[in-house]
């Protein structure tokens, strides 16, 4: 399972100068020429474990990054692209693909909403003022069924924004429904990362969805029957900025984290009140290590869980909105990338919740959904075992603490060719496939939808298991 240890830093953007210490964080910075390098990968079947360490530290000393850890490759980002390692050759004997990070900054200035599919609104990444323009559009066009609701202010006081989407008592009486009270909420979360764009992307896709007709092919509005719907496209709108202005691979918040520490953010998915930690370390798939026994946390360190749970004021203001909505049946962690569909727990691979059986068939489901729209294929299973131990995590906090039976983590596309910098183009075929995942989910929680799926993963059974 040295991958899974390894796979850690698939969520980390070690950005590190040569001319600094481990400790300091530098970004890459968007200058105005562009910024160019190197995705190489290299094959991890051929690297002994001290090999590996060896990798790891070298991404700490150097301009390298380590973007994602497969079970059998590492892929790695060179800024400069003359500068290679002493490592096995990348598999295929060739780099996978070249990035220019200014071309990422490309996107659609005015453009319109129109319908679902023939929008040019998803065919692009947008900045954050686009984002907010397109949620205020939202709700003029629509608003008997899209409503903007303020979260609260993030750490650099911008104000955050989701959208409740819903169809009103009077039109679903309209609409032939028996009892309005039984309606349930279904939540989505765009990049909590701020370097997931497509995440964020997605949520948007999806909101429009839900309100268009109920004709087009990837419409949801049909679903607004049953369901009252949350998305909040940005959950990070200070660290979702720097990634536009000043690092496009940033990862965590931007809120000052004390007076004399010299780096600055918290890494929001560590910072959920569910078996919260204080220490940072690795990730780690072993349930016998104890996270507390490493160093004092760092707050240089990418996976800095903050000095208590909801220290972050994005993630307490989610939380408190959370606490507000009644009948939550299903909520949505969109991510990048993996293509991976997890159910809980993050926090050990040893506990399985109650309602794990329920968990998994609808995952499987929802995976085989998504497949069948573009063919892409998702693995499911808990988030421990498909990724990691880690604690603090959203998933097992909307299941534990918030009560919503059916949570999930959702790593979008690809699987490491592209990485956090997929194309503008794939957009709407994420979405689409997306929205479908979504539909399925909807009928199964709903009971109005096929249950059944074809399986797309079992994760190995263990004997060690404890359910909670």
């Amino acid at each position: 399972m040295l991958w899974r240890w390894l796979v850690s830093v698939s969520c980390a953007s070690l950005i590190y100068s040569s001319s600094t210490s481990a400790s300091e964080q530098v970004p890459l910075r968007a200058q105005s020429h562009a910024l160019e390098g190197v995705l190489r990968r290299y094959a991890l079947s051929q690297l002994s474990d001290s090999r590996v360490e060896r990798l790891l530290h070298q991404a700490e000393i150097t301009d390298a990054q380590v973007l994602a850890v497969g079970p059998s490759h590492a892929d790695v980002f060179f800024q400069l692209p003359g500068k290679q390692w002493d490592l096995p050759i990348p598999e295929g004997g060739s780099t996978l693909s070249s990035t220019r990070f200014e071309d990422l900054r490309l996107h659609a200035g005015g453009r319109t909403l129109g319908t679902l599919s023939n929008s040019t609104y998803h065919t692009v990444y947008h900045p954050l003022y686009e984002i907010e323009e397109f949620m205020e559009t939202m709700a003029k066009t629509y608003p008997h069924l899209v409503k903007l609701v303020n979260l609260g202010h993030t750490a650099e006081q911008r104000e955050m924004l989701g959208m409740h989407i819903s169809k009103s008592d009077e039109e679903l009486r309209k609409s032939g429904r028996d009892s309005v009270s039984k309606r349930v909420g279904f939540v989505i979360t765009g990049a909590q990362h701020a370097r997931e764009w497509i995440a964020t992307s997605t949520a948007l896709y999806l909101a429009h969805a839900l309100v268009a007709d109920e004709s087009e092919e990837f419409a949801l509005s049909s679903w607004l029957d049953y369901f009252d719907f949350y998305i909040i496209p940005v959950p990070n709108p200070d660290g979702y900025v720097y990634t536009w202005e000043s690092d496009r691979l940033w990862y965590k918040n931007r809120q000052i984290v004390g007076p004399a520490e010299k780096c600055v953010g918290v890494d929001m998915n560590r910072n959920w009140g569910y078996k919260w930690k204080s220490k940072s370390r690795l990730p780690s798939l072993a349930d016998d290590t104890d996270e507390t026994s490493v160093a004092d946390s760092d707050p240089c360190s990418t996976w800095y869980p903050g000095h208590r749970p909801f220290e972050a004021p994005e993630v307490n203001n989610i939380a408190n909105f959370i606490t507000t909505l009644p009948a939550l049946k299903a909520y949505v962690d969109l991510r990048s990338y993996g293509q991976m569909l997890s159910t809980p727990y993050s926090f050990s691979c040893k506990k399985v919740p109650k309602d794990a059986e329920d968990q998994l068939e609808a995952a499987l489901g929802a995976a085989n959904a998504i497949k069948q729209v573009h063919g892409t294929s998702f693995t499911t299973g808990s988030l421990c075992h498909q990724l990691y131990k880690a604690s603090g995590n959203v998933v097992d906090y909307m299941y534990a603490r918030a009560g919503i039976k059916f949570a999930y983590s959702v790593h979008l596309r690809d699987t490491g060719t592209y990485g956090f910098s997929l194309p503008a183009e794939w957009i709407r075929p994420v979405g689409e496939e997306t929205a479908n995942m979504v539909r399925f989910l909807a009928g199964f929680i709903s009971g109005r939808g096929k249950k059944g799926a074809s399986p797309v993963f079992e994760p190995p059974p263990s004997p060690a298991m404890v359910y909670d």
